[in-house]
C-alpha cells in the first residue's frame, strides 16, 4: 500500500501556520505585540535550530485561545483561514496531493503544529487524515494548554505514524511510505520513509539530501 505523508509548514504551505497564527492573534488584539513577538521569535529560532521545547511552546501558543474560549477561538480561526491561509495555498501543493491520490496512495499530513491550528487547514487542502500535536482537554471539554499523548515532533512523528498504521492493522513492512518535508527536525521520519523527499528544504536539509541522494523538490518559492 502506498502512503504519502506530508509535513505542512513550508512544505505544503509557503509559511509556518503556527507562527502566522501567533502574528494573527496579535493583529486582532489578543496578545501584547512586543512581548508576544519576542517570545514567538525565540521559540521559532529554537525550532529552526532543532532545540524547541515543544511542551513549553504549545502552552505559549495556545494561551490566548484557551483564555477566550471555544466560540471566540472558532470565529477567529475562520477569519485566519480566510485572510491568511487560503490565499497562501498554492496550486502546486494541491496538484501534488492530487497526483498521489490518483496513484491510489493514502494521503496524510504529519505536523508538529497543534490540531486547533491545523485541522481546518488540512480540511481546506482536502486531506482527511491529520496527525498533529493533540491538545489535552479539561472537564469542560476545552483545551488546557498541555499536550495529550506523544507530540508529533521529531522522533514523535515516527511514533505517531506507527500508531496510525497499527490502528488500521498495518505496519511499516506492509506499506511503501513517501514523506515530504522541508526541515531537519523531520530527519527521523525522513530516514524511516522508503522515499524521503526534501521539499523546499533549508540549506542544511538540502545539503544532506544531496549527500544521501534523496530527491529534492522545490514546490514553490516562499512568500515574500
Amino acid at each position: 500500500m502506498g502512503i504519502a505523508l506530508f509535513d505542512l509548514d513550508h512544505t505544503l504551505l509557503p509559511l509556518d501556520s503556527d507562527y502566522a497564527w501567533g502574528e494573527f492573534t496579535t493583529r486582532i488584539g489578543w496578545t501584547d505585540p512586543v512581548d508576544f513577538a519576542r517570545r514567538n521569535d525565540a521559540f521559532f529560532a529554537d525550532y529552526q535550530a532543532g532545540r524547541l521545547d515543544v511542551h513549553a511552546y504549545v502552552r505559549f501558543a495556545t494561551d490566548a485561545v484557551r483564555v477566550r474560549g471555544p466560540q471566540a477561538a472558532a470565529e477567529a480561526h475562520a477569519r485566519f483561514m480566510a485572510e491568511v491561509i487560503e490565499p497562501a495555498i498554492r496550486p502546486a501543493a494541491r496538484a501534488l496531493l492530487a497526483a498521489h491520490r490518483e496513484c491510489g496512495d493514502r494521503v496524510a499530513i504529519v505536523t508538529a503544529t497543534n490540531e486547533f491550528v491545523t485541522r481546518p487547514i488540512a480540511h481546506a487542502l482536502g486531506v482527511e487524515t491529520l496527525i498533529a500535536v493533540e491538545l489535552e482537554r479539561g472537564p469542560d471539554g476545552w483545551i488546557t494548554g498541555a499536550i495529550r499523548g506523544v507530540p508529533s515532533f521529531r522522533e514523535g512523528k515516527v511514533t505517531r505514524v506507527a500508531q496510525w498504521l497499527a490502528a488500521q492493522g498495518l505496519d511499516w513492512d506492509g506499506v511503501h511510505v513517501t514523506f515530504y518535508s522541508d526541515s531537519t527536525n523531520d530527519l527521523p521520519l525522513l530516514e524511516r520513509a522508503d522515499v524521503p523527499v526534501a521539499t523546499n528544504p533549508g540549506a542544511g536539509l538540502r545539503q544532506l539530501a544531496r549527500e544521501r541522494g534523496w530527491r529534492i523538490l522545490d514546490l514553490f518559492d516562499p512568500l515574500p
